[in-house]
């Protein structure tokens, strides 16, 4: 049995991470940790909340005595940080917020850890920080570069990236000077149920339901590697299983797109959809799928953002090679099911799409 500290709990990656565990592990005790703030909804976890070994906790990984005396309450033994600014354009229009959470609120969690777990005389008998990055800290790739390997130089280009590589630096400098037993993971983008819906693939979802532009940076063609989310909780448990302490592991989704063609492969899964399924034009009249339309038509080219990365890549040769990484989903597998979902959940992006976070994504994209 395992007790496991999932921070960042409440968000995208945290949630399926704490249902994906919850369902394999049922003798496992999962504590999801989340401060509730704009991309955190604790409603995602209504689910997980009627099982007894599970607990949902409101509180920020800044906070180090809190982190201290809830690893010890909970005895936790595995924390998996999800806890994390992630979207870039926030990053460059108000880059204090990533450095509190990502460069310090995760070296109070590891200070933390450090105090429980290595200081204390009630450390578990064995002990694993996991913390989750992304391939942006190594920087843009061109047209015909290789994948990112674990070994490549990190150059981060956005606030975002930049704030993410310190945060990784801290975990490998805890393991070499402390002990702590750690290991990282960097992965290319996700995609799946419960995305917070300021990120590509959900709000070009949303948008398309709703009789909304679909916004695309510059001319659409910025590449990016797709990872269904599953598929990412899969390797993190890998990691977790068989990973060698103290190193790092890239997960991605062998799925390179343009995303442009993304947004056009959106468009026409809605639009077989709503085709085969009378029900959704009654459910999403302001659709243009609804009216027989194309919702390709809803494609809106705008001004591209500062500094954008054009391509993005991880080679996973290592975590197959050495833990049996593979994902199962394909993309155009993955996507379908995502939304699937969304059809499914309409309540639930509804309220995360209502009020000022609805007119913070027009400002940002629409109007340009």
């Amino acid at each position: 049995m395992a007790n496991l500290l999932v921070t960042g709990g409440a968000g995208f990656i945290g949630t399926n991470f704490v249902y994906y565990w919850l369902d394999r592990r049922a003798d496992d005790r999962v504590v999801a940790l989340d401060a509730l703030t704009y991309a955190g909804n604790r409603a995602s976890l209504v689910a997980a909340e009627e099982q007894d070994n599970f607990r949902f906790v409101k509180g920020d990984i800044r906070d180090e005595a809190a982190m201290a005396q809830l690893l010890r309450e909970e005895k936790i033994d595995t924390i998996v940080n999800f806890a994390a600014e992630s979207h870039v354009d926030r990053s460059i229009v108000g880059p204090d917020a990533f450095i509190e959470t990502n460069v310090i609120g995760t070296h109070n969690l590891l200070k933390a850890a450090k105090t429980v777990w290595l200081d204390g005389d009630d450390a578990p008998a064995t002990h694993r920080f996991h913390h989750i990055s992304t391939d942006e800290v190594y920087g843009a790739l061109g047209a015909t570069d290789p994948a990112f390997r674990e070994d490549t130089p990190y150059a981060p280009n956005s606030p975002y990236a930049a704030s993410k590589a310190a945060s990784d630096h801290l975990v490998r400098a805890y393991h070499h000077t402390y002990g702590l037993q750690v290991s990282t993971s960097n992965c290319s983008n996700n995609y799946g149920p419960f995305h917070f819906p300021e990120k590509l693939i959900p709000l070009m979802i949303v948008n398309a339901l709703t009789g909304k532009p679909l916004p695309i940076y510059g001319d659409g063609s910025n590449i990016r590697d797709w990872l269904y989310v599953e598929d990412h909780c899969r390797g993190i448990e890998l990691v977790l299983e068989k990973g060698v302490i103290g190193e790092t592991y890239n997960i991605g989704g062998r799925n390179e797109w343009r995303n442009i063609e993304i947004v056009r492969e959106i468009c026409l899964l809605i639009d077989k959809a709503f085709a085969t399924d009378p029900g959704l034009a009654k459910r999403f009249p302001d659709a243009p799928a609804a009216a027989g339309e194309t919702t390709s038509s809803l494609i809106t080219m705008v001004k591209d953002r500062p500094g954008h990365d054009w391509r993005y890549a991880v080679d996973t040769t290592r975590i197959t090679d050495e833990l049996g990484f593979a994902p199962a989903e394909s993309f155009e597998s993955g996507l379908k099911k995502t939304i699937a979902w969304m059809f499914e959940n309409e309540t639930w992006w509804r309220a995360v799409m209502d009020g000022s976070y609805r007119a913070w994504i027009d400002s940002q994209y629409v109007a340009r």
